[in-house]
């Protein structure tokens, strides 16, 4: 027989042992479940029947265990065949008739999930009744031998045999990875050492938590094989301390245990493990089981540089819409507002315009003039920040910035003269000549709307008759100077030196009394 009937013909006997076995395990399932909930409704008086019932399926399902085996009783084969149908029956009848009994029991109450519990039990039970006798003919070896050629038919040993030899030789070609090793016994480290060297990963080993720490302190490790059982900090413990530490916290870990108790696994995986094992270890087991950690740590740390991809994309697409918007402008757009237009009450708007502009940039080359009212707007730009107003635009060669606006601020007359003259005093260290940049600034204050337009090169930008009116108060005023509105002058806080220049009669809205600050 080659190895591939061998594999094929074991196959099928597990799928016959697991169909015989299975109700059996079924039953000792339910009966734990019906215990838990006849717990939770206060059914006091059913336990002793339950406990009945349990310790029928454990019966049952140690018979057929030791049939599993191949464990036959030492009597002649017709009697043993005989004495086993009567053993079985026996756990049988008994979970049957306490089942029975609870069910009789219940009557009419309500409590449906113990009935329909139960049913399933009593269902399990006929089944495996019924197949007593095959049951029993375990004990001749028949495994294969009971299946129908229909259904031997069913079960593609053959096909699952391709499937698993092909993945075995086509699973993990190439990459290792680097693991640490923890293990206070030298032999179990140097052991695993060696095995998974020869498997391409390069191993590094502590002889305890402490030293596994200092290990990891100093350099990056893929996968993290750990044993539970040390002197100075057991697994658990450092497994803990792994998970609450950021750099060490995506780390996998494989726990690595004599322990096979349910308790200390179930205990691994909810302080972080990613596997157990338990020693001696299978080596295709390990294997496997390292691989595929490995790959998984992979795919996590590719998902990691994707998301720092995006997290480095989003923080620069939001760098570049705060250079656009306000920062309060930009929070509402986050959180969702479409339509942002507001009103408001008393606004201090700033105007500045290079006097002379055009016959400046006749004489000067495109790049000689986009570059000096660069590097003006940018000086303007940090002046903004510094008095805290906005920067509207630039319109041309002209600035527009806002006080007072997307939140209100009672000093923002004040703001905005202090802004205008600090623009005028970054322009007196540029070089002289006739074409340095000479600039007329006008303010006004009063209500104004500002709001959100456009979907493309979109901008927010501020109307009303109050921006009208600084921006004539500009286009009327005086080289190197400030001109305010009366307005303004009554909305500044502090002492400032006014200098009353005459009433301008603006176009389209009449006589302004105009001051210029000194």
């Amino acid at each position: 027989m080659t190895t591939g009937n061998d594999f094929q013909h074991q196959a099928i006997a597990a799928h016959v042992a697991q169909r015989l076995a299975g109700p059996a395990r079924a039953i000792l399932g339910f009966q734990e479940l019906l215990i838990e909930q006849a717990r939770d409704l206060g059914l006091i008086h059913i336990k002793s029947d339950l406990d009945r019932i349990g310790a029928a399926a454990r019966q049952l399902n140690g018979f057929i265990d030791r049939l599993l085996e191949g464990r036959a009783c030492a009597l002649e084969e017709a009697e043993a065949e005989a004495r086993l149908r009567h053993d079985l029956r026996t756990p049988l009848n008994a979970i049957i008739g306490y089942s029975e009994m609870i069910l009789e029991e219940a009557g009419d109450a309500p409590e449906h999930a113990l009935k329909e519990d139960l049913h399933v039990i009593l269902s399990a039970a006929a089944e495996l009744l019924r197949q007593v006798d095959a049951i029993a003919s375990l004990s001749r070896g028949e495994t294969v031998e009971m299946l129908q050629p229909g259904e031997r038919a069913e079960i593609d040993a053959a096909g699952l045999e391709r499937l698993l030899f092909k993945a075995q030789e086509i699973a993990w070609p190439e990459q290792g990875g680097r693991i640490l090793v923890v293990d206070d016994v030298a032999s179990n480290r140097d052991l695993l050492s060696r095995r998974l060297r020869r498997e391409g990963h390069r191993v590094v080993t502590a002889e305890s938590g402490l030293s596994a720490l200092a290990k990891l302190a100093e350099g990056e490790f893929d996968l993290i094989l750990l044993d539970i059982l040390m002197p100075d900090m057991n697994g658990i413990e450092m497994l803990s301390r792994l998970k609450s530490e950021e750099r060490w916290k995506h780390v996998p870990v494989i726990m690595i245990s004599g322990l096979s108790d349910v308790t200390a696994v179930a205990r691994c995986i909810e302080a972080g493990a990613d596997d157990y094992l338990t020693k001696p270890f299978n080596p295709i087991l390990l294997r496997a089981r390292i691989n595929s950690t490995l790959e998984k740590k992979r795919w996590l740390d590719r998902e990691h540089r994707y998301l720092q991809e995006i997290k480095a994309e989003k923080l620069r697409a939001d760098s570049l819409i705060r250079a656009i918007l306000p920062d309060q402008i930009v929070a509402r757009l986050q959180d969702g507002e479409e339509i942002i237009a507001d009103r408001f009450e008393e606004v201090s708007i700033l105007f500045a315009d290079i006097v002379g502009f055009s016959p400046i940039a006749a004489r000067s080359t495109a790049s000689d003039l986009v570059r000096r009212l660069d590097g003006m707007f940018r000086r303007f730009d940090l002046l903004t920040e510094q008095h805290r107003v906005e920067k509207i635009k630039t319109i041309g060669d002209a600035y527009m910035a806002a006080c007072g606006i997307p939140e209100p601020a009672p000093d923002h007359a004040d703001r905005v003269v202090a802004l205008g003259k600090s623009m005028l005093r970054s322009l007196q260290d540029t070089e002289a000549g006739p074409d340095r940049f000479r600039v007329r600034i006008g303010i006004h204050t009063g209500p104004v709307v500002a709001g959100l337009i456009g979907r493309l090169r979109f901008v927010y930008d501020v109307w009303g008759e109050t921006v009208n009116i600084a921006s004539r108060l500009e286009s009327q005023g005086v080289a190197d100077c400030i001109q305010i509105s009366e307005a303004t002058k009554r909305a500044l806080r502090s002492q400032w030196t006014l200098e009353r220049r005459c009433a301008l009669e603006l176009r389209g809205i009449g006589a302004v009394e105009s001051y210029l600050v000194r």
